[in-house]
């Protein structure tokens, strides 16, 4: 570690998430360690192309390459090269036919790829609508929707046992008939949460909603028109799901397709979990990043790039990316087969937003704009000089001469560039998320002993130290705030160049995602981050900006708009208490007391030590009381004991239902899955489901009577004001930042989309 570059913060998520463990969940590996496995693996696939190859000479580069920080490959890679798994993609797509046997192998498919630690995307295009005729059957269809619940509990089922948790990408064409059902599936945020979902969009389509006429709604089995809807219409009604919780996204199908390299082999339809990366079915993509803070160079005059460091790192990232292919263990056979046709790679960028700040240069300015064009402009001729030279060393991809390219020189890869999130990759490089702006300068980590620690964004750390006016206070308050746009003490032309996310106009998000697109071969991910009073209108603007700047899709994300809320700055509340059943003071909360009159149930539970009778009681205000207790057999009374008695505070303190659930369900113990017929994993896993099963007969029971209150009925959300939600990481407790696409958490790397 002593010459490693690594951060306490990102050396604690190797240990969390990457390194090695034996089978007692001990670790036996150290960063260098997983970095030299990583790149000794990889650089042994030269052997495929030349048995006389200098791999440990190759090794040796691909270490320094990836342990200075220059360069990292995707999460999977880190985790599985030279590990049983090997499964080294993070991107799927998947085909999903119209036929129940092809439905369900599909699941079985994803399932296996979200086991081996991938997400995937689906089109649920083709699947015939909601009510059509069953010729096999005599029955209807039950349409698009039903079936991405069912792959969505596959997902839940399988990302319990996981080391990353399996994500998902939906998407439906805008002249499916079940459109409109699709567009509003997820206005419930506790529906089908393992998916992202974005409409596919025609370039028809966006010409008749500027021209505010009707488009024909497709039968997917007969090709055939069934029904119309007003463009317009619908396409409000797409703006008006996204304003409200963020979803549906948007792509542009026919722009994935102009740029599909071998469209003899069929249409994109789909892309990855975070929408950056278009797949045609069964291909993978392997993504990898350059830092660029590390292409930086100190002058007298200050930081300037250094291109011909860029250059030469970009050829050394396509080489290594091109043997991620080799060295892969794929999860099907099939996904092997068709990625190696086309050997697609995603090389992308992260921090691009620090890079900006040690340039002097606001994210905000036409000035950001223009050198990211020009720099990415720069790294895509150079990873295509990259993937020429490989393919004369090696050959090019088997489908060129079938390939929009086949008049050019030959190239080993189909793509070569992706802009994707690098959440996690970036907390190990230490800088900021892909081509994202600053999220916040200032964060406050509250830790077990009841100390505070102050943590700062790095570059805008030295620029206060340099100026003298670095404070704890002063921390602490850019902390509250969440910006420095609005506070005095900090001189006006740092205030300039240090601008975050919620800073910068929506509209300038999408003139800086638009400018890396266009020298981008498949997509950028990026999310425009709205402020909570933006308007459908401005979201509107974005939506139709995005068409008109050439983008290849849209993500938008307004500020409090979920009930969930991903990253709260500042004051939680505004230190009002708006729960009658939340008491808030000095930044706690403290239960509402146990009612002296309740009733509830009380259910028998079988698990592997025995019966466990647990006891679920409720008052007006909702679930209050769970107490367990054993049966003969004996087991782990105190552990149950404090389990429930956990969940009666917690429920007694606003948290959700579900909240509890998602925490208890699918814990595993020992004693239970040595037995079959189980219905339960552990003691906490029978409570979640009793707890759950309670919550559902109170809804049926009760909520139409007045009797329960809303706030815990059914499996809903937090009770906390929905403007300022504050929702938190499940695995560590940090707060979240809701970019690229996804959620991440800067803490410990959790991930949503993997």
């Amino acid at each position: 570690m002593a010459n490693l570059q690594i951060s306490k913060n990102a050396e604690e998520v190797l240990k969390r998430r990457y390194l090695a463990r034996d089978a007692e969940g001990n670790l036996i590996e150290t960063v260098e360690g997983m970095f030299r496995r990583v790149a000794a693996t990889i650089a042994a696939a030269d052997k495929n192309y030349d048995p006389h190859a200098d791999t440990a000479a190759l090794a040796e580069d691909f270490y320094q390459l990836i342990s200075s920080l220059k360069f990292m490959p995707n999460s999977p890679t880190l985790m599985n090269a030279g590990r049983p798994l090997g499964q080294l993609s993070a991107c799927f797509v998947l085909p999903v036919e119209d036929s129940m046997g092809e439905i369900f192998e599909t699941v079985k498919n994803a399932a296996l790829i979200h086991k081996s630690g991938g997400g995937t995307g689906f089109s649920f295009s083709r699947l015939r609508q909601k009510g059509a005729t069953v010729k096999s059957t005599g029955g209807v269809a039950s349409g698009p929707v039903s079936f991405m619940r069912v792959f969505n509990m596959a997902t839940e089922a399988v990302k319990q046992g996981g080391t990353r948790r399996g994500a998902n990408m939906g998407i439906l064409r805008i002249d499916h008939p079940d459109i409109e059902e699709f567009i509003h599936c997820k206005t419930d945020n506790a529906d089908i949460t393992n998916f992202n979902i974005s409409v596919g969009i025609t370039e028809a389509f966006m010409a008749a909603v500027a021209a505010n006429e009707n488009y024909d709604l497709i039968d997917p089995k007969s090709g055939k028109a069934v029904g119309q809807l007003n463009a317009k219409e619908v396409f409000e009604e797409i703006v008006d799901a996204a304003w409200l919780n963020g979803e549906p996204g948007i792509i542009f199908l026919d722009r994935l397709n102009k740029d599909n390299a071998v469209p003899l082999q069929g249409d994109i339809e789909s892309t990855n979990p975070c929408g950056e990366q278009p797949l045609l079915p069964f291909e993978s993509c392997n993504l990898g990043s350059l830092n660029l803070v590390q292409m930086l160079k100190q002058t007298e005059d200050g930081y300037i790039i250094d291109y011909p460091l860029l250059a030469q790192t970009v050829k050394q990232a396509v080489h290594f990316l091109d043997n991620v292919i080799e060295a892969n263990v794929y999860p099907l056979e099939k996904i092997a087969e068709v990625t190696r046709l086309t050997r697609k790679i995603g090389l992308g960028v992260m921090g691009f937003a620090d890079m900006l700040l040690y340039l002097g240069i606001p994210y905000n300015s036409g000035e950001a704009a223009e050198l990211a064009e020009k720099l990415m402009t720069f790294i895509e001729e150079e990873a295509q000089q990259a993937s020429h030279m490989l393919a004369q060393q090696r050959g090019a991809f088997p489908l060129f001469e079938s390939s929009i390219y086949k008049d050019q020189t030959p190239l080993r890869n189909a793509t070569v560039t992706t802009i994707a999130p690098t959440g996690t990759i970036s907390i190990v490089c230490g800088c900021s998320s892909g081509i994202e702006p600053v999220f916040a300068y200032v964060f406050i980590r509250n830790v077990m002993d009841g100390t505070e620690l102050i943590e700062v964004n790095p570059v805008l750390l030295d620029v206060l130290k340099q100026r003298g006016l670095y404070n704890d206070q002063l921390m602490k308050k850019i902390a509250q705030e969440g910006t420095i746009a609005n506070i005095d003490e900090i001189p006006e032309d740092i205030r300039r160049v240090f601008v975050c996310a919620h800073d910068i106009s929506p509209v300038d998000h999408i003139k800086m995602q638009a400018a890396f697109q266009r020298h981008t071969d498949n997509a950028v991910s990026k999310t425009v981050n709205f402020s909570s009073t933006a308007s459908c209108d401005d979201v509107k603007e974005v939506y139709q900006l995005a068409y008109q700047l050439g983008c290849k899709g849209v993500t938008i994300y307004r500020d409090g708009s979920r009930d969930v809320q991903v990253l709260n700055i500042g004051k939680v509340n505004n230190g009002k208490d708006n729960n009658d059943n939340v008491q808030q003071g000095n930044g706690s909360i403290v239960p509402r007391p146990r009612p002296a009159i309740t009733q509830g149930f009380t259910e028998r539970v079988k698990t592997g030590c025995g019966n466990l009778y647990i006891t679920v009681n409720f008052d007006e205000s909702g679930i209050c009381e769970v107490f367990t207790s054993t049966g003969k057999a004996g087991g782990c009374p105190s552990q149950s004991e404090a389990t429930a008695r956990l969940v009666s505070v917690a429920l007694r303190s606003g948290i959700s239902v579900e909240e509890i659930y998602d925490q208890l369900k699918g814990i595993r113990c020992p004693s239970t899955i040595r037995q079959r017929g189980m219905h339960c994993t552990s003691c906490p896993d029978a409570i979640a489901k009793v707890v759950a099963k309670v919550a559902e007969y109170i809804k049926r029971e009760h909520k139409s009577s007045g009797l329960i209150a809303e706030n815990q009925c059914g499996l809903l959300k937090d009770s906390i004001d929905k403007d300022h939600k504050l929702k938190t990481c499940p695995d560590c407790g940090s707060k979240l930042e809701y970019e690229g696409g996804c959620v991440v958490c800067r803490g410990c790397g959790f991930s949503r989309c993997g």
